[in-house]
């Protein structure tokens, strides 16, 4: 369920036991004791014959059963299928840190990164007296940080109540970081601490499960708290999603959020369509994130007023390549990764980066394509005003046949002229 969708729940009234179902699986007893209503219910509501069945209830089955369910769980959402780095076991495994500081240096343009852990969530390094370890940097591993820098800026990793570590960003010289990226920078932090703390949570759930004298309140309480990380932790992706492309569009020239109405584009074509809603949310984040490579590449490639180079135009050309490149490590995202690598290829095979053709495109990339192309019209560009609905429409159904699906061209267009 998404955070709109929740909101309007709560807004219609959905009552408590509805809210609760998504939570508690499909049995209605446990959801009756859950909200711990089973007295009132078997006095007045309940008949006997019911009553006596339920205090039959075999506990033992119970609790296997909130052990399947959690094992489900932990099996889900994993270290592999979370934006989680964990599972160390020693110092050398740390190096993957130094990698994210490094590309958060060049994401936001910054002097340094250091990446600190709380001592309980550096497996593997030793504990710091200080309560905190630096587990990975962007500069040499024998410089030395001053961390007392009053320039530094500190991002804390935290959810809740926890605190899993902090960022700490050097800006460049004379140079402030902007607002987008610094954004981006603290959703990341939060999704990396949800992460840590789901990963946490599920090996101590784990343990939990291999005690035999383990009551099934015990578990219960365990499904609880995963289930609310979980929910959090989803809330965080698409929080993560849409920063990532706001910084991409504030790396660009134009400034003007394509990212966002490319995307929402993307998502009406789908509506339209008649596309499953998992179809429509992977195509609406690769809608996001089709730029994705640009974030990489420093911003005055971007902002050239003179010809470009040929390693200029090499990096631009590849970026659709780095940008798969950075999905890959983010493993929630990984179902978006072909609609983003194929979204510029051609309906007539003479596309990149394979060459495909026609409906061996996925769909994905083609909707993403045609709205890419129609929002580039719609927008000001240093040598055009924006174009008219009408004058982008017709540009596109030229080009239909060749460049775009044709029945994604007449889906545009019967959208526009509602």
């Amino acid at each position: 369920m998404t955070k709109e969708n929740y909101n309007k729940s709560e807004e219609n009234g959905v009552s408590v036991f509805s809210r609760s179902a998504e939570l508690l699986g499909d049995d209605p007893l446990e959801e009756i004791f859950a909200l711990n209503l089973g007295d009132f219910l078997t006095e007045h509501l309940i008949s006997e014959e019911l009553a006596q069945k339920i205090k039959q209830h075999d506990s033992r089955d119970k609790s296997e059963s909130l052990k399947k369910q959690l094992k489900e769980l932990i099996s889900i959402y994993s270290i592999n299928n979370t934006l989680s780095v964990l599972g160390f076991t020693n110092k050398e495994d740390y190096i993957i840190y130094n990698s994210i500081a490094k590309t958060i240096v060049q994401m936001i343009d910054a002097k340094e990164c250091h990446i600190f852990l709380a001592n309980e969530y550096a497996t593997g390094m030793e504990n710091d007296s200080t309560g905190i370890v630096l587990v990975g940097s962007s500069v040499d591993p024998d410089s030395v940080i001053d961390c007392d820098n009053p320039d530094l800026i500190h991002i804390s990793m935290h959810y809740g109540a926890e605190n899993a570590g902090v960022i700490m960003l050097l800006p460049q010289d004379g140079k402030t970081i902007s607002e987008e990226f610094i954004k981006l920078i603290k959703v990341t932090s939060r999704l990396f601490a949800i992460s840590m703390i789901l990963q946490k949570l599920t090996d101590e759930t784990s343990k939990l499960m291999e005690d035999t004298e383990v009551t099934s309140a015990e578990l219960q309480h365990y499904r609880a708290e995963l289930t609310a990380v979980i929910g959090d932790l989803g809330t965080e992706q698409q929080n993560f999603v849409e920063m990532l492309a706001k910084a991409v569009d504030a790396k660009s020239e134009y400034h003007n959020n394509h990212s966002q109405h490319v995307a929402d584009m993307a998502k009406m074509l789908c509506e339209y369509l008649g596309l499953n809603e998992k179809t429509k949310d992977l195509i609406y984040y690769a809608g996001l994130l089709q730029n994705i490579g640009k974030i990489t590449l420093p911003e005055e490639l971007f902002n050239k007023k003179e010809k470009l180079s040929k390693e200029d135009w090499d990096a631009l050309q590849n970026h659709p390549n780095v940008g798969v490149s950075l999905l890959m490590s983010i493993n929630f995202l990984s179902e978006v990764i072909p609609y983003i690598h194929y979204h510029k290829e051609r309906w007539d095979g003479r596309g990149e980066p394979e060459g495909l053709s026609g409906n061996s495109i996925p769909l994905g990339s083609r909707i993403i394509a045609l709205a890419d192309a129609y929002c580039a019209l719609r927008e000001d560009r240093p040598y055009r005003k924006a174009m008219s609905e009408e004058e982008a429409l017709k540009i596109v159904k030229e080009e239909s046949e060749s460049k775009w699906d044709p029945t994604l061209v007449n889906a545009l267009e019967c959208l526009l002229s509602r």
